[in-house]
Parts: structure tokens; sequence; C-alpha cells
């Protein structure tokens, strides 16, 4: 198992440019690779983590360099391993209102069923 990866080897893996990834590490300030003695960029897993959550933020989810910023500041960083969605807080007067919603669908299933 490698500790470090290559600008090139990280292109690879998450399909992007090594150029993109440059422009990354300007615009998102978390990502941040080591250099070696040889200026030559030296990433980490949790890095190429990162990396992996804002192509998926980008390329995916179609957010800007700015909404995909913001977004990678309030989940305190997201792993690949992790969805990328906004947690919603569902108050009791939301929960009743889902489940008459919820009840009315079945309801109308239930009517289509009869013309099966």
């Amino acid at each position: 198992m490698k500790y470090y990866y290559s600008i090139s080897d990280v292109a690879k893996l998450i399909d992007v440019k090594p150029h993109v990834l440059r422009y990354w590490e300007e615009e998102f300030k978390e990502l941040h690779p080591k250099k070696t003695k040889g200026g030559r960029r030296a990433y980490t897993k949790k890095e190429i983590d990162l990396i992996s959550s804002i192509k998926k933020l980008l390329y995916e989810e179609q957010y800007s360099i700015e909404g995909a910023r913001k977004k990678l500041k309030n989940n305190g960083g997201v792993s690949s391993n992790e969805e990328i969605h906004p947690k919603v807080d569902v108050g009791e007067a939301d929960k009743n209102i889902l489940q008459e919603i919820k009840q009315g669908l079945k309801e109308i299933l239930d009517i289509c069923s009869i013309f099966k």
C-alpha cells in the first residue's frame, strides 16, 4: 500500500487532468499536498478522498467553485465514502405534513392498482 501518490497517479485515479488538480489546489485551501525536495506533489489518501468529493460536487452535482468551497466548509471535508447531501432537520409539524402526503400517495397507488 502506498502512502503518497504522484499527481499523475491521482489524475488517472480520479479521471481528471493534472492541470485541473493544480487549479483545484489554488481554489480549495483544504487541498495542499506535500511537496518533495524536488518540488513534486505527494498526495495522501485523505487528499485523494477530498479530490474525489470536489469532483463529485463540481461535475456531478453541478456546484460552482464557490458553492463547492462552501459545501466542503460546512461539511468539514467529506470523504469519498460519504454522501454529499444536505442534512434536513424536520420538525414535528413537518413530520405530520409528510405523513399526510405519504398517506395520500398510498391512496393514489391503491386507486391506480384497480386499473391494472
